[in-house]
């Protein structure tokens, strides 16, 4: 995706509804930390920590059991506090259920819920075939862009090898 894409992603959820503010945190978290679906789903918020005047995810467990800690931007921040504040999210998984009526319900959600997130987000702005995934593809490709370092992006991504991050 380009930027403008990615920015008009961001502005598919209707931030208006508690649904709405959930979609938008899950989006912004993938686009900007370069989550996987099951660490999105997995995240709790004991995982959120202020550190030397940054917000990051604190030891995310990934792929392969490998751990690491993404930054996050303070933009980003405000948009999960924005769900969590609505969901009355304190503690646990960040992101729960939110039924058709918007009312928040259970402990957790499951990683084809964020799938399914992206992909009515990805139809409201025309964006055809676009899979988590794929943010998490042009996390890596808008830092590159930006002059991000491959290795400042591998360690984002957590990925082992640097190889897997130029590709």
């Amino acid at each position: 995706m380009t930027a403008e894409e990615a920015r008009a992603l961001l502005s598919a959820p209707d931030v208006g509804t508690s649904r709405g503010k959930r979609s938008r945190a899950i989006l912004t978290l993938c686009l900007t930390c370069g989550l996987r679906r099951s660490e999105l789903a997995h995240l709790a918020m004991e995982h959120l920590q202020r550190r030397e005047d940054h917000w990051a995810i604190v030891d995310l467990v990934g792929k392969g059991g490998h751990i690491r800690t993404p930054p996050i931007p303070d933009w980003v921040k405000a948009s999960v506090d924005d769900w969590t504040a609505a969901a009355g999210v304190s503690s646990g998984r960040i992101f729960r259920c939110v039924n058709k009526s918007g009312s928040v319900w259970g402990t957790g959600i499951t990683e084809q819920v964020v799938w399914a997130e992206v992909k009515e987000c990805a139809a409201k702005t025309g964006i055809a075939k676009l899979a988590p995934h794929d943010l998490r593809r042009t996390c890596a490709k808008l830092c590159h862009v930006a002059g991000g370092e491959l290795e400042l992006i591998q360690f984002l991504l957590g990925h082992v090898s640097v190889q897997t991050t130029e590709h």
